[in-house]
């Protein structure tokens, strides 16, 4: 076994490192600081319509109720684990944010039944901009139904409650994509981390240490050349995923360009066959790595080739 050194052991160290960072401070912190300046905007409408209303003893215990669900939202533990106030931004959870913002979506419509009739025509007016730009038949008939109910007196009980259902509805469908969006970073995480055990063990019991960090190499290239190319950035588990996937697909390219060169198939010829897997550290097998890291279609294609090989070098069943 050729010694490398700690060389794979530090990178994939690192990059987990990096993964951890990506989730809590690239990904979540935005969305966190986000959510934190809608609550403090909830909070202001809260305190407005309670000097508002304060001879109103039912709104006033609404908007009670609603700043005491913000002062929970804006507490301590609540969506992030504040280990301190420098490093406390790297730990918010994304499922703690998903909860956080169906939380505060619930506290603006407790505040849209207690607006005064100009402000419930202004959320009017925009809810029908968010509906009307959907072309799902549901949201249509919803914004048609709004668009119906007379706009003069926006503070009778059937009016309130159509404006209730149009926001609830508006924030599901926002919720619904947060949700969904957080469920594939989640999966994409812990897809790397299984990825860099993986290639951690590979690289180590079986010495392609380089093949895995030159698979590497291109599984982080392929992404920064389509973000060049289109100016148009990929989603974040991509990006995570690109280079311990190159990894992964590096050594098995390998392997399967030694199957297909094996003199039994000769599909590929000698020169394939001695620079493949029993050489990872040739330059032609370090070539072949960065280009299986950089292309997924290459590796598939090549799996393709080699399902395809077996199945017709598989024996015919006799029947019974």
């Amino acid at each position: 076994m050729r010694d490398s050194g700690w060389g794979l052991e530090l990178v994939c160290a690192c990059y987990l490192l990096i993964v951890y960072i990506t989730s809590r401070g690239l990904i979540a912190a935005p969305r966190y600081r986000l959510l934190l300046a809608r609550l403090r905007d909830c909070r202001a409408r809260a305190t407005a319509l309670a000097a508002l209303h304060d001879d109103d003893p039912a709104r006033k215990a609404a908007l009670t109720a609603v700043t005491t669900r913000l002062d929970d939202l804006e507490r301590g533990g609540t969506v992030v684990w504040r280990l301190n106030s420098r490093f406390g931004v790297i730990a918010i959870p994304l499922s703690k944010l998903a909860a956080a913002w169906r939380a505060l979506h619930v506290a603006e419509r407790r505040l849209l039944g207690v607006e005064p009739p100009t402000e419930a025509l202004a959320q009017r007016q925009w809810l029908l901009h968010r509906l009307a730009a959907s072309s799902d038949p549901a949201d249509t008939e919803l914004a048609e139904k709004l668009a119906a109910e007379p706009a003069a007196d926006p503070d009778t009980p059937e009016a309130r409650a159509l404006l209730l259902a149009a926001a609830q509805h508006v924030h599901d469908l926002e919720d619904s994509v947060s949700e969904q969006d957080y469920e594939q970073q989640r999966i994409a995480l812990w897809l790397a981390t299984i990825g860099l055990g993986s290639v951690l063990l590979i690289g180590t019991v079986l010495d392609h240490r380089e093949t895995m960090l030159l698979g590497a190499l291109g599984g982080f290239l392929s992404p920064a050349i389509g973000v060049m190319r289109s100016q148009r950035p990929s989603s974040w588990g991509v990006l995570v995923l690109a280079p311990v996937g190159g990894a992964l697909a590096a050594v098995g390219g390998l392997l399967l360009v030694r199957m297909l060169a094996d003199p039994e198939l000769n599909l590929l010829g000698q020169v394939f066959l001695e620079n493949s897997w029993g050489a990872p550290e040739r330059p032609i097998a370090l070539a072949m790595a960065l280009l299986f890291g950089f292309s997924g279609t290459l590796f598939s294609r090549l799996a393709l080739t080699a399902t395809g090989q077996l199945t017709a070098s598989a024996p015919p069943l006799r029947p019974v």
